[in-house]
């Protein structure tokens, strides 16, 4: 991959490219451009120093002001964080979790955390059993499991960070208390969320003033969480987990008849964890293990990468068709090992085999749909937000945190300001499942922050927020770039596959092949090919991700910033 697809190159030089890769049938999905495919919305962000990528432009602008004030990249991930758990609480918020891949410059390594939370202790399989549960439900207070990102913040920053925290928190809490203007995109995750969650305990006295969602250019405050980031900013991590917020929560949530209490937030910890790798054409791709899905974009490129793509083309059925398949199968392991390696032996290395993507591989069939795949036998041993930042020293951060599905369990304590996560929905119920709900254990989580280095070198960091999404779009975005010569813009903004109804850990079998959702921009033709191959196709309005992602130009010391065009933010430098 020679960084990607030259820059300067003629519209008719353009033509011919689309044509090369299979793309001449794609159309325009943006505004015409005189360079790129048609489909890209806009250039790449180039600066020499600083790079931010988030999903709201205030907390971009946050990340490189933190950074010219003398921070360094992690400063600039939490400073951000916290302003997108203000701005966009539709899909993260201190009452989530939060995972990290961080890369030090002055180590030269990765380093990854999990900042997860576990169930409460009090709550047991049984409870579920007894009163007729089959499913964990999605809201209120059952879901509700510790939320980790606040001691995933003070984590990375002691490990790390450079600025006081104070000073690092200080634009959050300016925002909650001055307000902000609420953006397009958000507005409408707002209204949808509201319609859900009116109900729950404490949502509508923060998020429903006046008895209204915030709406599109409305200021919207939020002096509760100005009040929570304050607490945070001057007692430390403590305040949350040990302090009056601990303390709020456990009495609000036992009001409710829950189970998250002081104690199970006094007992929390992060963990740092050795991010693991897979080689993809010469590009070394790493993601966190398990409790995350990350190993699954690895997986799925183990088995891809058995085959030419690039041949086949970019809009072709045949790529279409096996990316899907080589989801199925990566998805029925994920169903059946990925779980807390606390609590169960993970076989990560053996799921990552070359020789066991190759035996797997042999079970897709070229012309037809599978109906149903069975987990394989790997060798064995003895709503979200992403964002990334880079400065000037070389250092670079994959983030990725949320509530889960939506703003979370829509439980909202009485004067913190945030939502609660029902990460704990992710459980099964089945006793026999390595992913069944015991106490004290971390769920099967969704959200993956990803990074890519080329002989030993730091290249890329970037994720794709949205639920299962993300291992296919996180696939997606390097087979765009490595074999369909895109840049990384581009490879965010190409129309994508997604595909719906496999197996899950949370105990959902796949028996009829389930469904497969095109963006627009695929031709009639692919869509018909994939038809008469036994696929079932779906329209979809909005469940394709959110990627943000920088890239180190080493040669030239720049830094490369792409956002996702389907979210309200954007990238910039400096």
């Amino acid at each position: 991959m020679k960084y990607f697809v030259e820059q300067s190159k003629l519209a008719l030089a353009s033509c011919v490219l689309a044509v090369s890769c299979g793309l001449a049938s794609v159309s325009a999905s943006a505004a015409d451009r005189i360079t790129g495919h048609h489909f890209a919305t806009r250039s790449e962000v180039m600066a020499p120093s600083a790079m931010a990528a988030t999903s709201q432009p205030l907390a971009t602008q946050v990340a490189l002001d933190i950074m010219q004030a003398g921070g360094n990249a992690i400063d600039a991930a939490i400073a951000a964080n916290a302003v997108l758990g203000l701005v966009e609480p539709t899909g993260n918020g201190i009452g989530g979790d939060l995972y990290a891949i961080v890369w030090d410059a002055n180590g030269k390594r990765l380093h990854g955390l999990n900042a997860s939370g576990r169930s409460p202790q009090s709550l047991s399989l049984d409870y579920f059993i007894e009163n007729g549960y089959d499913a964990i439900p999605a809201r209120g207070v059952l879901p509700i499991s510790v939320p980790g990102a606040v001691d995933g913040w003070f984590e990375l920053h002691n490990k790390f960070g450079k600025l006081p925290m104070a000073k690092v928190l200080a634009p959050a809490i300016h925002y909650a208390e001055n307000g902000f203007p609420v953006t397009e995109v958000i507005a409408y995750y707002f209204e949808r969320n509201a319609e859900v969650l009116k109900d729950q305990p404490g949502f509508a006295e923060v998020f429903m003033k006046n008895g209204l969602p915030p709406q599109k250019g409305k200021l919207f405050k939020n002096p509760d969480l100005a009040n929570t980031y304050r607490l945070l900013a001057e007692q430390g991590r403590d305040a949350f987990y040990k302090g009056n917020i601990a303390k709020t929560i456990d009495a609000f949530v036992e009001k409710h008849g829950g189970f998250l209490s002081y104690d199970d937030l006094a007992k929390h910890s992060s963990t740092w964890v050795d991010p693991v790798s897979t080689n993809y054409r010469g590009y070394d791709l790493w993601e966190l293990p398990p409790n995350t899905q990350g190993i699954a974009a690895q997986q799925i490129l183990n088995i891809l990468e058995n085959y030419n793509l690039k041949e086949m083309g970019f809009d072709s059925p045949e790529y279409v068709h096996l990316f899907v398949e080589a989801k199925k199968l990566a998805f029925e392991d994920r169903a059946k090992y990925y779980s807390d390696p606390a609590f169960n032996e993970v076989p990560v290395q053996g799921l990552l085999d070359k020789n066991y993507a190759k035996q797997r591989a042999k079970l897709i069939n070229m012309q037809r749909a599978g109906k149903s795949f069975e987990p394989g036998n790997p060798p064995t041993e003895g709503d979200t937000i992403y964002l990334t930042t880079a400065d000037a020293q070389g250092n670079m951060v994959s983030l990725i945190q949320s509530n889960y599905r939506g703003m979370g369990s829509g439980v909202t304590p009485t004067g913190l300001g945030f939502v609660l996560q029902n990460r704990g929905e992710l459980f099964a119920l089945d006793k026999n499942h390595r992913n069944v709900f015991e106490p004290g254990k971390r769920p099967f989580h969704t959200i993956i922050p990803a990074f890519v280095t080329k002989d030993g070198k730091p290249l890329m960091s970037y994720g794709v927020m949205g639920g299962a999404t993300q291992p296919q779009m996180h696939a997606q975005i390097l087979i765009n770039m490595i074999d369909f010569g895109m840049n990384l813009q581009e490879a965010g903004d190409a129309p994508r596959i997604l595909h719906t109804g496999s197996s899950q850990p949370t105990g959902e079998v796949m028996t009829d092949g389930g469904v497969i959702s095109l963006e627009n921009g695929f031709s009639d033709h692919t869509r018909r090919e994939l038809i008469k191959m036994g696929h079932t196709l779906q329209e979809a309005v909005g469940p394709y991700g959110g990627y943000q992602a920088i890239w180190r130009n080493h040669e030239e010391g720049v830094y490369y910033g792409a956002s996702e065009s389907r979210k309200d933010g954007h990238a910039a430098g400096y």
